[in-house]
């Protein structure tokens, strides 16, 4: 079977299953090497960016996925009926950002770093399908261990969080709506010099049907 046919494959799976498809199940259906596969997804997902279509493939921690294209955002927000949505507040994007940057991490070690209780902060932040339990410390009362999810990466648009921005470039990736919430994030950025800051590509990206 040759790579066009393979690739084609590829595009009819991408659409069918809607999640993140990781490469190794892929690789599995045509029994090739995973590191073969990942190739054919990279120039398939070259070819759709050369072509400039609206539909374009993005990587997600060793998984592929299908997404519409960022330039075509406000045509699709024209054509789709309008919902009722919320950002995250700037709490949430705190506390996403201490995880982001520090993880895996304790509640405990998070609200030492904040200065105050971040229980329901935590609580809508796993119910949207940003954090999640990864483990437990080793410390005394063995506390549970949070970190980001696949969901945070599609959210913010990165590949893996290797995509995450450098600490001191935090301000200038901040999209917030006004003077008082960008002052608001660069005291918080300045305070966290031990590895974490508000991690936000595109804030528009952080609206969630409530």
């Amino acid at each position: 079977m040759n790579n066009k046919t393979i690739k084609s494959a590829f595009e009819s799976m991408l659409f069918t299953w809607g999640e993140p498809l990781p490469v190794k199940e892929a690789a599995d259906v045509f029994g090739m090497k995973e590191e073969e596969a990942r190739e054919l997804f990279l120039e398939l997902k070259e070819e759709y960016e050369q072509e400039g279509r609206g539909i374009v493939i993005r990587e997600i921690n060793g998984a592929f996925q299908y997404a519409t294209k960022e330039e075509n955002a406000s045509y699709i927000e024209k054509l789709c009926t309008p919902v009722k949505v919320k950002r995250l507040s700037q709490s949430a994007l705190e506390v996403l950002a201490i995880i982001a940057y520090k993880q895996p991490v304790t509640k405990g070690e998070i609200e030492a770093i904040r200065g105050i209780k971040c229980d329901r902060v935590m609580d809508g932040l796993v119910a949207k399908g940003l954090v999640e339990a990864v483990g437990r410390s080793q410390a005394i009362g063995r506390p549970i261990l949070y970190g980001t999810t696949d969901g945070f990466l599609m959210h913010f648009g990165f590949s893996s969080l290797k995509d995450l921005p450098e600490i001191e470039d935090i301000d200038s990736v901040i999209n917030l709506e006004d003077a008082s919430e960008m002052d608001a994030a660069s005291s918080f950025s300045d305070e966290v010099t031990a590895g974490s800051g508000a991690a936000v590509s595109d804030a528009n990206q952080l609206k969630l049907e409530i």
